[in-house]
């Protein structure tokens, strides 16, 4: 594979997936917009693990969608297993670098706040919340990225993973 920028048929692929892309990443060259989330805008989905608090890691088979107007950003993340299923959505805002909203969980009856900031190929959040404290990464590579999901330990106060899934289109 050579450079992302070698053929205009290739370019315009890149402007497409600048605008079905869910994640975090940008091309300022062939982007319009500074927002990174523009290229996650559309549907995704894929698999991976998510590891209970008492329990096993479970495989499990996942579909992402992110919504995107101007600054503001959503993201829902649904993802299910044999014994195991969570469903969240977040409401961000991004602004200059940075990323500020809400979250909520709807089978644990959970939200709380995020913050964190979102530039290249990443995005690095602090989610917080009375049921849930933890982070969020996400990161994009081409086509697909992956988004990791790990969990303040109360006791410890370290991090646990909850959630490793990787996404296509």
């Amino acid at each position: 594979m050579g450079s992302r920028f070698s053929s205009p048929l290739l370019l315009k692929g890149v402007h497409f997936a600048a605008i079905m892309l869910v994640a975090l990443v940008a091309w300022p060259a062939e982007s319009k917009s500074n927002n990174p989330f523009d290229q996650l805008k559309g549907y995704w989905a894929g698999g991976g693990t998510i590891t209970p608090i008492a329990g096993k890691p479970e495989k499990v088979s996942c579909r992402v969608t992110y919504s995107v107007e101007g600054s503001k950003v959503s993201q829902n993340i649904r993802c299910a297993g044999t014994d195991y299923k969570f469903t969240t959505g977040a409401k961000l805002t991004y602004t200059a670098g940075r990323i500020t909203g809400s979250w909520t969980e709807q089978n644990y009856d959970a939200d709380g706040g995020v913050t964190g900031t979102a530039s290249g190929s990443s995005v690095n959040a602090n989610i917080s919340g009375q049921k849930f404290t933890g982070r969020m990464s996400i990161s994009i590579k081409g086509s697909s990225h992956h988004i990791s999901i790990v969990q303040i330990d109360p006791k410890s106060g370290g991090y646990r993973p909850v959630a490793s899934v990787s996404l296509r289109r």
